[in-house]
């Protein structure tokens, strides 16, 4: 008769198995669940199914070229010119909203 359980054992950082299992909490999953479905995706996959990739680093002037950095004034340039611009107070306050 095949073993109908095995069980896996993983460290995790508590304070990620604490987000993750109320997330599962809320959706009404246990961890075998997931953890099961997730090794079932591999297996249908042969891939981990998700993107195992470092974020993009974001632009800064010194990973920039003369050219991009030109065309970055000349656009804003532009805009302020043709009265396409907002307030900073307005913008910061959109950046806040973002960030919570």
């Amino acid at each position: 008769m095949a073993t109908k359980s095995a069980n896996v054992l993983a460290r995790v950082e508590p304070e990620i198995k604490e987000q993750a299992e109320s997330i599962m909490s809320k959706l009404g999953l246990p961890a075998s669940v997931v953890i099961n479905a997730l090794y079932k995706q591999i297996i249908l996959t042969k891939s981990i199914p998700f993107s195992l990739s470092l974020p993009k680093e974001p632009t800064t002037l010194d990973s920039m070229t003369t050219e991009e950095f030109t065309s970055i004034m000349e656009n804003g340039l532009s805009q302020a010119q043709n009265d396409q611009s907002r307030p900073v107070a307005d913008v910061f306050a959109d950046l806040r909203q973002e960030i919570r």
